[in-house]
């Protein structure tokens, strides 16, 4: 089939990339370039913490992220260029001041693990095991949690990777060229088969329910940190991660404000966060910041994904929020199931919400 992606983020990259390995003719519109810079995978650490996420979303979303955990190593391999990918844990640290809230953290945790049983249950640690599992941490923290099995990939890596990939496919991109649904007619004269419309927020003119929360990351280059796995660190206001990526990088953020806001980063949220890392190890003050990225994930009233169908042939998937690394594959998953068979099952395992319009 002739079918137009709208939208060259994360979401729509990956379904380019199946489709056109399907045999499907792809077509690409994009409202910025090939970099990706106007993409909310831009402002991202891609961690891949399902039981972390569960203390702060829903269930639904938890089964996503294990369903695409075992996704991401299958998806990375089809890929001709390299993409870093760990799965070696994530530790969650927090300061005395903090630690009621580090225990209501833990309840949630446990709580989801008994709704979820074949999920790895969260570790307690005392001192001397953080130590032993990150030497660098010292006798810093006394105790912690270590979340086994969750993972982390580099997204601008992936990003760069899959557009690789597009163009060997074939597909056909269009940068600087936005594009709306309503440009399309699918399944007439002269026009694509189907629309797939992965424009996050800038599909919000025809979903009007989409809003942009700002999310803030540094990126760092700290080559005489050793921190290994992405670590969390329980702070009164949001959950701050610091995902050490290779060479000597380290990703540290997120902060999350009800705003579309996409003024560069606020002195506020930068001291929040260097001044965060720096109090997990004192190696980050000579950390040289090599980016400070500011964007807004598409998000819906209830802060879950979603796909909808407008007419029969055009599919429109938003609200990744802040979850678009952890649960992409599994929506990809479910798009593709309805394009194919036009009903999902795997839509059903994970409370997706698939609506018409």
């Amino acid at each position: 089939m002739k079918i137009t992606i709208l939208g060259a983020g994360l979401m729509g990259r990956l379904m380019a990339c199946q489709l056109a390995r399907e045999g499907h003719q792809l077509e690409m519109f994009d409202a910025g370039g090939p970099e990706g810079t106007n993409s909310a995978a831009r402002a991202a650490a891609a961690m891949l913490a399902p039981l972390a996420e569960s203390a702060i979303t829903e269930l639904s979303v938890v089964k996503m992220g294990i369903h695409s955990l075992k996704r991401w190593p299958e998806l990375l391999a089809q890929l001709d260029e390299p993409v870093f990918f760990q799965q070696e844990g994530t530790l969650v640290l927090w300061h005395r001041q903090d630690a009621t809230e580090a225990e209501r953290f833990s309840r949630q945790l446990d709580k989801t693990s008994l709704s979820l049983p074949s999920l790895p249950k969260a570790q307690r640690l005392d001192g001397q095991a953080l130590s032993q599992l990150e030497p660098c941490l010292g006798s810093r923290f006394p105790q912690g949690l270590y979340l086994p099995g969750e993972g982390q990939l580099d997204n601008h890596q992936l990003l760069k990777a899959l557009l690789s990939q597009l163009e060997k496919l074939g597909v056909t991109l269009n940068w600087n060229s936005p594009r709306s649904t309503e440009d399309f007619l699918p399944g007439q004269a002269g026009q694509p088969d189907w629309v797939f419309d992965c424009r996050g927020l800038g599909a919000s003119p025809q979903w009007q329910a989409v809003r942009g929360v700002r999310g803030e990351v540094i990126t760092l280059h700290a080559p005489e940190v050793t921190l290994s796995r992405p670590t969390r660190l329980i702070h009164p206001r949001y959950p701050i991660y610091i995902a050490p990526k290779q060479n000597g990088i380290f990703r540290v953020g997120a902060t999350e404000i009800e705003s579309e806001d996409r003024s560069p980063i606020s002195v506020r949220s930068t001291l929040e966060l260097l001044s965060a890392a720096y109090s997990v190890d004192s190696g980050f003050a000579e950390a040289r910041v090599t980016e400070m990225i500011t964007q807004c994930r598409p998000a819906l009233p209830d802060n879950l994904p979603s796909i909808r169908f407008l007419g029969e042939r055009t599919l429109q998937i938003n609200g990744l929020y802040r979850h678009g690394f952890l649960i992409s594959p599994a929506v990809m998953d479910v798009a593709l199931e309805l394009f194919n068979h036009a009903s999902s099952d795997k839509a059903v395992d994970f409370s997706l919400s698939v609506t018409h319009s």
